[in-house]
């Protein structure tokens, strides 16, 4: 039996953005993707806030983040390239990052990016130690897939990538039925950069743009990197039998499953046949 996922409210297509550095420009970027519904993630490197005008102050950043529902996570206390230190100063920075903002946030932090996009098979083993469960990359692929490697995270793009509508565009259009069962599978824009790049390459408008054409639209689901992990972590957590005829989910997140041309809604804690 053919089973795909699908995102809250049986949404095919899921859109999330990943901005760094904790800059002063991420309040008029936040404020302007909340206009239109748009959710993501700030990564922030906590030993620089406060410390120049450029940058948000703890109590900046609070705020920001609660009345946004935008998505905290590490990026290094002293913004370090991982790979390039040794691993218990890499594993420092990582942890001491993640005190500090848990302990402003009050809430468990598991989301990361990496600082300067450096990272390497030893650090990802050191994030894991960290209770780091995933971390983004400086990687583009242009594509919409599913990560398959959370640790290792890569973006569709950045928002100054050429192709960055046309890009859109391709994943607006991405039609619910692709024909073959196999090609329905759930689909993810990813977009990363630096709110204060708007600022210096004095492009503000592009912010307004793309957020007016991807924004608001009923078949996508708009949310944070950690929102999106979550689901695609509960939703590998059914447990099914042997035939697939019936489906467990052990989590606390309801799923909403496409089980042939069938929609099916498996509750938490519920036990759901599908044929």
């Amino acid at each position: 039996m053919a089973i795909l996922m699908r995102f809250p409210g049986f949404k095919k297509k899921a859109f999330t953005v990943s901005y760094d550095d904790g800059t002063i420009h991420d309040i008029r970027m936040v404020e302007t993707m909340m206009r239109y519904g748009i959710k993501g993630t700030l990564n922030v490197n906590s030993a620089g806030l406060g410390k120049n005008p450029n940058k948000l102050t703890p109590e900046a950043l609070v705020e920001l983040i609660e009345k946004s529902g935008f998505e905290i996570a590490v990026h290094g206390y002293r913004h370090l390239s991982l790979a390039q230190v040794d691993i218990g100063s890499a594993t420092y920075d990582v942890m001491k990052d993640r005190e500090v903002l848990e302990g402003l946030f009050g809430r468990v932090i598991k989301g990361m990016a990496y600082a300067n996009g450096s990272y390497n098979d030893e650090v990802v083993k050191a994030l894991e130690c960290c209770g780091i469960e995933y971390s983004r990359t400086t990687v583009s692929t242009e594509k919409f897939d599913m990560p398959t490697d959370w640790l290792r995270l890569p973006a569709t793009c950045h928002h100054r990538n050429p192709r960055l509508m046309e890009l859109l565009q391709q994943f607006v259009e991405i039609p619910e039925n692709e024909g073959y069962f196999w090609r329905n599978k759930p689909r993810l824009f990813y977009l990363w950069g630096h709110s204060f790049e708007f600022d210096r390459d004095n492009n503000w408008e592009l912010l307004d743009e793309l957020c007016e054409y991807i924004g608001g639209r009923e078949d996508i689901w708009y949310a944070t990197n950690g929102e999106i992990y979550e689901y695609q972590k509960a939703y590998k957590s059914l447990r099914y039998t042997a035939d697939e005829s019936v489906v467990h989910n052990p989590t606390a997140t309801d799923i909403y499953l496409l089980v042939g041309e069938k929609k099916v809604t498996v509750r938490a804690g519920e036990t759901v046949r599908l044929d």
